[in-house]
């Protein structure tokens, strides 16, 4: 896709997402130039800062298929089809995602920003700069300077910077001094701290594969995800004074043995002390702040805009899909920018914000209500409503992370969904599921969200056949 006359972008951040934004762009015609704070990461032996392996969805892999490169990365992730929960007795029971053929993918996350820098150079009218960083901008000029490592400073004057620099963006600190900027920062006071489960003593996987491996401990928890050199990327979240509180290794190997017993073989108890008394708990923010937009001069997207608690695995998939939609702005305004980042910010912002509720809410289901009959319960109805009407009944975890519905709808089709849980309980006396049934059937007469299946028969039918299961 080519434009007539090419516009001059400075993309402040050379992470996942700014590196997605730039392939986006070059493809438009544009002549993007990247500055990155870090050196190449392709050139470093160990690449400091977050490592928690990321959860690749529908919205990361739309985005990836849109420069080409989801089967690529596809290629070098491992799907998930299920939670694996590590009871406390040392069981273990898999919650399905979704249907059998419906997986996340566990993805390395230097890998894939390899992936997309590498794919970004491969346009000519891409550039980047590594070890420069934002000292300023003047955004009615469209000017930027920054600063590399040596001390040097360069200024720019482009149409467009957009700023991809993540949770702590230095562009965003620059629209933060203008008028009628929004801002909002939470701390949650759980941190988290990375540890690792080697492969065992036959080189192979230690646990389960294909699942994301979960020991929910109502307060607290642990989660592994699969590598491709058949370790575990392991992430214990819990608050910071529990944290503060193991201080000697008997502290820890006790707090181990009476909440993950199962895991200390897995982990190593060696490597465990190790690990935990030489790395420190790490704090997790939630950002929140409008506009996204100065003017047709200045957007900010993924973390710079929006970050969020880990716990929905959509933090990528939601900036990688920033990407997806402002590039769709872009189209729609034919490049004029006065025009489509407004509107970039009237579309994202109200998903966005819905996402990072989303990601605070998940955090309690993944560490306590996944132990909660009444969870498993929900989880076992909202299957069977949409095997049956599966045009109108989508589970919200289905939604999130298979379809690209937008955040903010999420959530409303989930409140219409409790409705319907609720009617189906006033109608118990018709019959436990077939009540539910009935409640969506008649809510559907009523005005619902979606056309359902026509004829209600077929319906009834398959829930008796599951009551006989």
């Amino acid at each position: 896709m080519e434009t007539k006359n090419k516009k001059h972008v400075a993309v402040c951040g050379g992470g996942l997402v700014g590196a997605m934004m730039a392939c986006y762009l070059a493809k438009r015609g544009y002549k993007v130039d990247i500055y990155e704070r870090r050196s190449d990461i392709r050139l470093m032996e160990v690449v400091r800062g977050r490592s928690i392996n990321l959860a690749l969805s529908c919205r990361g892999r739309e985005a990836l298929r849109g420069v080409g490169l989801e089967d690529e990365i596809s290629k070098n992730g491992i799907p998930m089809g299920a939670r694996m929960i590590h009871d406390l007795n040392g069981q273990r029971r898999p919650i399905p995602y979704g249907t059998k053929d419906q997986y996340i993918m566990s993805i390395d996350r230097r890998l894939l920003n390899e992936a997309l820098l590498t794919a970004a150079e491969k346009y000519p009218s891409v550039r980047i700069f590594f070890s420069h960083k934002l000292l300023s901008c003047d955004f009615e000029k469209g000017e930027a300077e920054f600063c590399n490592d040596k001390g040097d400073t360069l200024r720019i004057q482009v149409d467009l910077i957009i700023g991809a620099d993540g949770a702590y963006s230095a562009l965003r600190r620059q629209m933060m001094k203008l008028r009628l900027f929004d801002y909002e920062q939470t701390y949650i006071p759980h941190g988290y701290m990375e540890l690792n489960i080697p492969p065992n003593s036959n080189n192979e996987f230690a646990m389960e594969t294909n699942y994301l491996h979960i020991w929910p401990r109502n307060e607290f928890m642990m989660i592994a995800l699969p590598n491709l050199d058949k370790s575990f990327t392991t992430t214990l979240f819990m608050p910071f004074e529990i944290f503060e509180g193991i201080d000697t290794e008997e502290k820890l190997m006790k707090f181990f043995e009476e909440r993950f017993p199962d895991a200390i073989k897995l982990l190593g108890a060696e490597e465990l002390k190790k690990t935990f008394f030489t790395s420190k708990a790490l704090p997790m923010v939630s950002i929140k702040c409008k506009p996204y937009h100065v003017g047709g001069k200045s957007v900010i997207i993924g973390d710079a805009a929006h970050s969020m608690v880990p716990f929905y695995g959509q933090g990528m998939n939601c900036g990688l899909e920033d990407c997806i939609v402002l590039n769709e702005m872009l189209e729609k305004y034919n490049d004029d920018l006065a025009k489509a980042l407004p509107e970039y910010t009237k579309m994202r912002h109200p998903d966005a914000t819905a996402m990072c509720d989303l990601a605070m809410y998940n955090y309690i289901e993944m560490r306590s209500h996944v132990n909660s009959k009444l969870f498993l319960l929900r989880k076992k109805v909202d299957n069977i409503l949409h095997m049956l009407f599966p045009r109108t009944w989508v589970p919200l975890y289905t939604m999130v992370a298979f379809t690209r519905t937008r955040y903010h709808q999420c959530i409303s089709r989930r409140e219409w969904q409790d409705k319907i849980i609720n009617q189906g309980i006033t109608m118990s006396t018709v019959g436990g599921g077939v009540g539910l049934i009935l409640g969506a059937y008649l809510l559907h007469k009523s005005g619902g969200l979606s056309p359902v299946y026509d004829f209600l028969e077929d319906s009834v039918n398959k829930v008796q056949g599951w009551l006989k299961l």
